[in-house]
């Protein structure tokens, strides 16, 4: 059932990390959110047991094509891993609490870091199709229209009330990611930028994408940062990473235009290279873990 209450009860948190505990061995440290197309990043892990969301008490069910709706947990490159194989989006109807509520099931798991990718649109010139953005920071427009997720009561067992987002993203594990990308000859097509998230679900107009390239982004979306936003209220330590999977119009005379199907194809093309890059920062991720709410 899609909730418009800004607030969910701290009892259905309880209550669906409880059930998860119950029935999974696992006890994950690295959680990672697929981005569409991306849900095959879950298909290294070892000692498999798969959730359906809609077996989950509580949990919302993904709508989109490309994002499978289940939860993964396992062992992947020795580290205790949980994969959520689909996202939910505003766009869906979901208030921005439901969107986010795996994040604090996580948290509540013990779960220490959080790993979210995407596909999004380009904006940045020197950006092609199939590159991969490491987020350095994002844009938050559905916030500076009130569509937030930590609107309404604080609650404090997660985190404080005005939490500082300026040091969202790790800049250790950017650091480590930059330098897997060296090793693995990955950067031709690895950037660092800034991610813009919208609302959706229409792709952007013309003139609203040329707005979004003056202030400063570099891709944009329609996700990841309720996430984001929700996972460094709790203390958890973030990674980004961005697929570019189209080229953002900013030209009226251009003909082509945009479609999901082409976005996915673009993810199966490089997902393969996505998954190398990431299974390589989980199997070192302990190298940073002395740190682990310090970027």
């Amino acid at each position: 059932v899609h909730t418009k209450s800004f607030h969910i009860h701290i009892k259905y948190y309880n209550q669906t990390t409880e059930w998860l505990l119950s029935r999974t061995r696992h006890r994950p440290k690295i959680a990672v959110v697929c981005g569409s197309g991306l849900g095959l990043l879950a298909d290294g892990v070892t000692n498999k047991e798969i959730f359906p969301y809609a077996d989950i008490p509580n949990f919302p069910v993904s709508t989109v094509p490309g994002h499978e709706g289940c939860l993964v947990f396992g062992i992947l490159k020795g580290k205790s891993c949980v994969f959520m194989q689909g996202r939910f989006h505003l766009y869906e109807g979901y208030s921005l609490c439901k969107v986010t509520f795996p994040v604090r099931i996580f948290k509540l798991l013990g779960v220490e870091t959080l790993i979210v990718t995407n596909a999004s649109g380009g904006l940045c010139p020197d950006f092609k199709v199939g590159d991969i953005m490491l987020i350095k920071d994002h844009i938050n427009l559905p916030g500076f229209a009130g569509q937030h997720p930590l609107c309404g009561p604080n609650d404090e067992r997660f985190g404080i009330r005005f939490p500082c987002m300026s040091d969202a993203y790790s800049k250790d594990l950017r650091k480590l990611a930059l330098d897997i990308s060296h090793e693995l000859d990955y950067t031709n097509f690895v950037r660092e930028g800034v991610y813009c998230m919208v609302s959706g679900p229409n792709f952007e107009t013309i003139a609203e994408a040329r707005m979004l390239q003056v202030l400063g982004c570099d891709s944009v979306g329609m996700s990841t940062v309720p996430e984001v936003t929700v996972a460094k209220h709790c203390g958890l330590r973030v990674f980004g990473l961005s697929l570019i999977t189209n080229k953002v119009s900013l030209d009226y005379s251009r003909e082509e235009k945009v479609n999901h199907e082409e976005v996915l194809e673009i993810s199966k093309m490089r997902a393969e290279h996505v998954q190398m890059m990431l299974n390589t920062l989980i199997a070192r991720s302990d190298q940073l873990d002395e740190g682990l709410n310090v970027n």
